[in-house]
């Protein structure tokens, strides 16, 4: 496992002007004497749905707990939800929508590196907090900012750190790269080949893919003859197991190792026999409903009595997501705004969870809550943590 302190940029540098002019304590839209709009802009038609339906189930789940126990200071919350279907251009579209038409308070559980680089400006310049966001990106904490605050460890810093190390662990000779061509898939791409550099590896090959890509047989096909033994890959939900099974019927069987975007229980559901073996980086145990924790159990059978399905890893980020955001309400106290919002994560200490989530520390300096990281693997259809 890895545990990573780093400082995010430069403090006062590159904070976005409209946002910095706003004065300390102005009245926040989406804060009324007995509500908080909360926004989210998630994948609902596309090929993150499978991520994002989970997601909002979680934050929803939340949300109702907190209003059933009366809220937050005397304040009910009210979660605004609108679809990109993972496009930047639907995304600035709906965040126009929840800011402008809606006035939400805070976005928050955005899923996407490339709809939260779009939504981001729109969101600022009304002083609307980006908050925990569903991507790893660098982009989503850095430069420090009052309007940026992320949870997980980045694409980037993980790669770059478990990449050299599996290489070495299972005496790969020949690195190779798949990527989904965006901001996405080059963090990850950048963070695996920055590494590879740390041992003295190049890549030997590397070839990316259009978001929504479906068939990947010439993809695999160059990797092949680049006689890959080791693959990283910028993959999602779909393309992971489809590349994979592309690379098993041509009896090509590197190590393929993906990013925390493609840590999912969705990857060998999908892609079962072909995904075994399939290794990447995790930062929160898979909430299994028979998890040796018993507090995930209790969870993940309370999310189950309320929906009638079991929960998935998502789920679970969803519904951290909304507990630390009502924490930091609470915090800020009955003067809720963006300015004392921010000061409330920026001083409120380490927050942890009974339910797996890595422990989430923000501080004046640093916005990223979590530089925690382990491999997993995939090992008879489970993802299990490599020691």
């Amino acid at each position: 496992m890895f545990k990573r302190h780093r400082i995010a940029g430069v403090l006062a540098v590159g904070v976005f002007c409209a946002a910095a002019a706003v004065p300390a304590h102005a009245q926040s839209q989406g804060v009324s004497a007995n509500e908080v709009l909360i926004g989210t802009i998630q994948d609902l038609s596309g090929p993150l749905a499978g991520f994002s339906k989970m997601a909002v189930a979680g934050m929803q789940m939340r949300v109702d707990e907190i209003n059933a126990a009366g809220g937050i200071q005397g304040r009910r919350l009210k979660l605004l939800v609108e679809d990109s279907a993972y496009s930047p251009t639907r995304g600035a579209q709906v965040a126009q929508k929840l800011v402008n038409q809606d006035k939400i308070f805070v976005m928050a559980g955005t899923i996407g590196t490339v709809v939260n680089n779009a939504a981001m400006p729109i969101q600022f310049e009304k002083n609307v907090m980006n908050f925990a966001p569903l991507t790893t990106a660098r982009d989503m904490f850095e430069p420090v900012s009052k309007l940026k605050f992320a949870i997980l460890d980045d694409y980037y810093g993980s790669m770059r750190e478990h990449v050299p190390a599996l290489y070495k662990r299972v005496g790969a000779k020949r690195a190779c790269a798949l990527y989904q061509d965006d901001e996405f898939g080059l963090e990850i791409f950048r963070g695996a080949t920055d590494g590879l550099k740390s041992i003295n590896v190049a890549m030997a090959e590397t070839v990316t893919y259009k978001r929504g890509a479906t068939d990947f047989s010439s993809q695999v096909a160059r990797l092949r003859a680049a006689n890959c033994d080791f693959v990283a890959m910028g993959t999602l939900i779909r393309e992971t197991p489809a590349v994979m099974a592309e690379a098993r019927k041509t009896g090509f069987n590197p190590t393929f190792i993906g990013s925390i975007g493609a840590y999912t229980e969705l990857i060998p559901m999908l892609g079962r026999e072909a995904v075994n073996g399939f290794y990447a980086v995790s930062s929160t145990p898979i909430p299994y409903a028979d998890s040796a924790n018993p507090a995930v159990r209790k969870w993940a059978a309370d999310f189950k009595a309320r929906t009638n399905t079991d929960p998935q890893l998502f789920t679970l980020y969803g519904y951290w997501i909304i507990d630390l955001l009502s924490r930091g309400m609470d915090k800020a106290g009955k003067n809720l705004t963006t300015e004392t919002l921010a000061r409330a994560f920026e001083t409120m200490g380490t927050q942890t969870s009974p339910l797996g989530v890595p422990p989430t520390t923000f501080t004046e300096k640093n916005h990223l809550g979590s530089t925690y990281s382990a491999l997993s693997q995939i090992q008879n259809g489970r993802w299990v943590e490599v020691k």
